[in-house]
């Protein structure tokens, strides 16, 4: 395991950045030697007919013949790109090219970015089904919401191989985890917290759902407009779907309403975190202050009134990074051959998560870095354990 320190990062230049993307960050190596006729002869034609016609004779032997069961296909609109927005399909290759490096250096899979130009629903399911016998995994990445919903459900009821929206789920697995910690370290469960989530986007409606998955059942979510409760009419079908599930006194109002006795808030908008609101929160207050790169609230001002703060910045503790979750979540689902990533699977992903967390749990330690190597065999081997008991 790495570490470097807030100092080493701070210097990084622009130049230096430039110039390390310079020709892009991935490249393509052969598993195989070139270097003589029957080499060529063995990895090409002739003696590649034979597998090509085994695999027409057998469909199974595409899975064992291929690189396709190790390869996952990095897939985006370029509509959602980190804190930068719409930039379209090639400015959001940087991006995916990074997500598929950190494929090979966390979680030992292969990946290919494929940026499409194209924010037709249609036409993206439609691209990425008719791709499915060149990879074994789809990643979805930094679509905006809320058509990252419908892209997820339909691909994931077309193809038979895993599919997830990361930024949803990476998001949601890696907040659960944090949570658990907090939660030990407070001396509390999960399922008594009260929790706020500022922001109904891809990240915040997957972070609900994987709560409530998880025995969180006091949940309240604020959209642009303020909680969303059952009165509201201005809702959206995925909005109006977690009226009907969350917010069960119908609190209405903004932050500083919803936080008034809650025990949690979890920052996934741009939104600010007034000290007048978070003041309103109960004793041992956990904020997840998770916006890049200027948190909802700074950790100092955070923690005038939290036992636990965390943000997604490498440099201040508890760093909420999806790095922890996707590349073992993904591996899990290949090495047990799921068809689907679970809810389970990501419950369980999460556990393994927060159970790396030992004798050293404390306030600024809740959650692994992002760069400790236990983390994707642990979340791997839980989230295939827990496929296996579905097959």
């Amino acid at each position: 395991m790495s570490v470097e320190s807030t100092k080493d990062l701070s210097t990084i230049t622009d130049a230096e950045i430039f110039d390390a993307h310079l020709g892009g960050k991935l490249s393509v190596s052969s598993q195989m030697p070139l270097n003589t006729k029957r080499d060529l002869s063995i990895a090409y034609t002739p003696g590649v007919a034979k597998v090509s016609q085994a695999i027409a004779d057998d469909p199974a032997k595409h899975a064992t013949h291929t690189w396709a069961s190790r390869l996952v296909a990095v897939v985006s609109d370029g509509t959602a790109v980190l804190g930068l927005g719409d930039i379209g399909a090639a400015a959001s290759l940087p991006v995916m090219e990074g997500k598929s490096a950190l494929f090979k250096e966390f979680g030992g899979l292969d990946s290919i970015p494929l940026v499409l130009d194209t924010t037709d629903v249609d036409e993206i399911v439609e691209t990425v089904i008719r791709l499915r016998p060149s990879f074994g995994a789809v990643n979805l990445e930094d679509i905006s919401a809320p058509r990252c919903f419908e892209i997820e459900k339909r691909l994931i009821e077309a193809l038979d191989i895993p599919v997830m929206h990361d930024d949803q789920h990476g998001t949601a697995v890696v907040v659960l985890a944090a949570l658990i910690g907090a939660a030990r370290q407070t001396n509390r469960d999960i399922s008594s917290l009260k929790v706020v989530i500022s922001g109904a986007g891809s990240a915040g409606v997957a972070v609900t759902n994987l709560l409530l998955s998880a025995g969180v059942d006091d949940v309240i979510v604020l959209d642009s407009r303020g909680t969303i409760h059952r009165e509201r009419d201005d809702l959206n079908p995925v909005k109006a779907d977690l009226a009907a599930r969350t917010n069960r006194e119908d609190v209405m109002g903004g932050l500083a309403e919803a936080l008034d006795g809650a025990d949690v808030v979890v920052g996934l908008s741009s939104s600010t975190f007034a000290e007048s609101a978070v003041a309103k929160m109960n004793k041992d207050a956990i904020i997840f202050a998770l916006s890049n790169p200027t948190p909802e609230i700074m950790p100092d001002a955070a923690a005038k009134y939290a036992a636990v703060v965390a943000t997604g910045r490498s440099d201040f503790p508890n760093q909420i990074n999806n790095v922890l979750a996707f590349p073992g979540i993904f591996r899990g689902a290949l090495d047990s051959g799921a068809k689907k990533i679970t809810e389970g699977m990501k419950v369980a992903a999460a556990h393994a998560i927060a159970n790396l967390v030992g004798d050293d749990l404390a306030p600024g330690y809740i959650i692994p870095s992002a760069t400790d190597d236990r983390v994707m065999p642990a979340v791997a081997a839980a989230v295939a354990a827990e496929a296996e008991k579905n097959q």
